[in-house]
């Protein structure tokens, strides 16, 4: 009865099952490394001076491929419509390359191992899976700060946004958000793609404005249940969500520094929370302890969206 009522709830469970039991695909079969290679390709093309030709060419990457990626998703649950199991499985693929709940999870980890033994060099190498910071002159405060910033952050990008989208748009509305996101990664900074990833970044902002703000208040919830000061989160969070150059991290990570009590610095940048506490190994456990029950409510709550849709639909 479940699959005829809310197929894509059961593709969830199974996407979400996939995740916690066995991780990431293999990279050879992996969608997100496909997006990559689709990446490397639109850069090859790219015209190599003048920033308005860069700028033009930016917003068309940053249109054709995310809008590429939902136009196949979609291809692919039309072209399988008369085999339910065959697209329950392809669509329950794809869905689990959208976010990745269990290798933010082993990201942290690695991080706050090393810190836990003291081993501040393979704590600072480490830390490049979770964000693009240069580490090399962050003393191990800083390292467990950056690390805890990067999973309340990729709390959004990694679970929230996606399973949103997928709420909101199905499969090929995750699997957009998916190819904006890591276009917003790979190009949307500054330095070398300064103009050509102006739109990425941009696009990027528009779309994590919601899920950025949803994350934060799942993080109370989970905060709450967890019998935090969510109080004082909340109140950190009004104060310290716009001290950051993103219009969205800031939200989820002033939340995280007011659940936890401490202060999350990013040198010459920005300075969240009080630093009530000191921030070390023990905090990095703690953050993604919130993260894990923030992204299980997110869950529960795409699952009544979703047979709350199908029951009025």
């Amino acid at each position: 009865m479940a699959l005829d009522v809310a197929p894509s709830g059961v593709a969830l469970l199974l996407a979400l099952a996939w995740d916690v039991l066995l991780g990431e695909p293999p990279a050879k079969m992996h969608p997100v490394v496909w997006m990559g290679r689709a990446i490397d390709v639109a850069l090859r093309l790219a015209p190599r001076r003048g920033a308005v030709l860069q700028l033009a060419y930016g917003v068309v990457v940053a249109v054709l491929l995310p809008l590429g990626c939902a136009a196949l998703a979609a291809g692919v649950l039309v072209a399988t419509a008369r085999m339910p199991l065959l697209q329950l499985a392809v669509e329950t693929y794809l869905l689990k390359s959208a976010f990745a709940l269990r290798a933010l999870g082993e990201a942290a980890r690695a991080v706050r191992d090393p810190l836990a033994r003291r081993d501040l060099p393979a704590a600072r190498y480490a830390l490049r899976s979770l964000c693009s910071r240069d580490a090399g002159a962050l003393d191990e405060a800083l390292v467990a700060a950056a690390a805890v910033e990067s999973v309340a952050e990729n709390a959004s990008d990694s679970v929230v946004a996606p399973l949103l989208f997928y709420v909101v748009l199905g499969l090929p509305g995750a699997l957009l958000y998916r190819m904006a996101n890591t276009l917003d990664a790979r190009i949307g900074y500054h330095g070398r793609y300064e103009w050509l990833g102006k739109p990425a970044a941009r696009l990027d902002d528009a779309l994590n404005l919601l899920p950025a703000r949803a994350t934060a208040l799942l993080l109370l919830v989970a905060g709450w249940l967890r019998g935090c000061d969510v109080r004082r989160a909340r109140a950190i969070g009004r104060r310290d969500a716009r001290r950051t150059a993103s219009p969205n991290a800031g939200h989820p990570m002033a939340t995280m520094a007011g659940l936890l009590g401490v202060a999350l610095e990013k040198p010459d940048a920005y300075r969240l929370g009080d630093a009530l506490r000191p921030v070390g190994p023990d905090t990095i456990d703690e953050a993604w302890r919130l993260t894990r029950s923030s992204a299980a409510a997110m869950v529960v709550l795409a699952l009544g969206a979703m047979v709350l849709r199908d029951a009025v639909l």
